[in-house]
């Protein structure tokens, strides 16, 4: 997980930190309407007034937060809340939406791993006003190349309705980026599964910790995102209009199924952990049993073994030239009839029979 930057205590509101990883700022501009399209970086930031009053949709794309004079021009020249640009770049914080000023700002939470593997859920902050749209990420993440396709091929409603849907696409393309990270925990899950029933040693209960991990960071980032989105859907003064409602009703569907999906894998992972604690019990168990019945055995024999190598000298069977073939006779009878007796009480053969029915069916289905 990201580690949170935080100013320091009792700084005023609106005090930025950025993580101190951040690289310089790069800011990108597409401003679009159903006809022209115009697609370019900004070298200096107060090239940005020319797009303030724009009567086209513009989406101001704000990436690295390693220039804090630059974020700071960029909040003046679009009037964006002190407080929006606090939550935007002291990352990171929780998935919400809220209106503030002339904006309505929206939080999200991506998913994806990193290069050792783990879970990670990068911010992107989505300030949304009448014609424009500021996006804010704290690295060159990549996330959003496909939207930006998409504005260049001009197929479907992108360059006919305003920023509002540019935020739905965006918001779809975050919550899209959680499904294949969902699907390899499943995957992962099923695999476990496997193992705890085959051969449940300290590797799987390893793996399982590792799994309920995920399954903890999905379902913490994702609950508070699901309700961000449902929360867009239910407040009327959402810069939202009807028509985009419905498209981001279907991202929000998403985001459910998505929560359904982590639910799901969280009572799995808890019902392997019980299974595999379970399984390593019921191995104790047996290896107690064979344990416990060659102890049994070796009682009688060892008592035999002890009365007759006590030191007495009137001991007339110690005369008797059969007496050590007797003895051992006796002894080998009584192993036997000892295990006979073992069997007939269920103690031994039964299990290891129904082991390999259960086997045999499970094979045949």
């Amino acid at each position: 997980m990201q580690e949170k930057s935080l100013p320091p205590p009792g700084s005023r509101p609106g005090t930025l930190a950025p993580p101190p990883d951040s690289p310089p700022t790069r800011i990108r501009v597409v401003s679009y309407d159903a006809e022209t399209l115009e697609e370019r970086t900004i070298d200096n930031v107060e090239s940005l007034a020319a797009y303030t009053a724009t009567t086209r949709a513009t989406w101001v794309d704000v990436q690295g937060f390693g220039d804090e004079h630059v974020l700071r021009r960029i909040a003046d020249l679009f009037d964006v809340h002190p407080l929006a640009l606090e939550d935007a770049v002291n990352v990171p914080h929780r998935a919400s939406t809220e209106v503030r000023g002339r904006h309505h700002v929206i939080i999200a939470r991506a998913m994806q791993r990193d290069d050792r593997g783990r879970l990670t859920s990068p911010q992107v902050c989505l300030v949304l006003g009448p014609r424009v749209l500021i996006t804010f990420q704290d690295h060159y993440l990549g996330l959003f190349e496909p939207v930006r396709e998409r504005i260049r091929e001009g197929i479907g409603p992108m360059r006919r309705l305003g920023p509002d849907y540019l935020a739905y696409a965006l918001l779809d393309a975050i919550v899209d980026r959680w499904f294949p990270v969902l699907d390899a925990v499943a995957q992962g899950l099923e695999q476990a599964e496997d193992q705890v029933i085959e051969d449940s040693g300290p590797q799987t209960l390893g793996r399982l910790h590792r799994l309920r991990r995920d399954v903890t960071v999905l379902r913490r980032v994702g609950w508070p995102q699901r309700e961000a989105l449902q929360s867009i859907l239910r407040d009327p003064s959402a810069m939202v209009s009807e028509e985009v409602r419905s498209y981001l009703r279907d991202t929000s569907d998403h985001m459910t199924q998505i929560m359904e999906g982590v639910d799901a894998c969280r009572e799995m992972v808890t019902g392997l952990m019980d299974l595999h604690l379970s399984t390593l019990g019921h191995r104790t168990n047996e290896v107690m049993k064979v344990l416990t019945l060659m102890a049994s055995i070796f009682i009688p024999l060892t008592f035999l073994a002890g009365l007759y190598g006590m030191n007495f000298h009137d001991m007339p069977e110690l005369d008797n030239p059969y007496a050590y073939p007797i003895l051992l006779a006796i002894m080998v009878a009584i192993a036997v009839a000892m295990l006979v007796w073992f069997r007939r009480r269920g103690w031994i053969g039964p299990l290891r029979r129904g082991a390999r029915i259960d086997s045999d069916d499970d094979a045949g289905d």
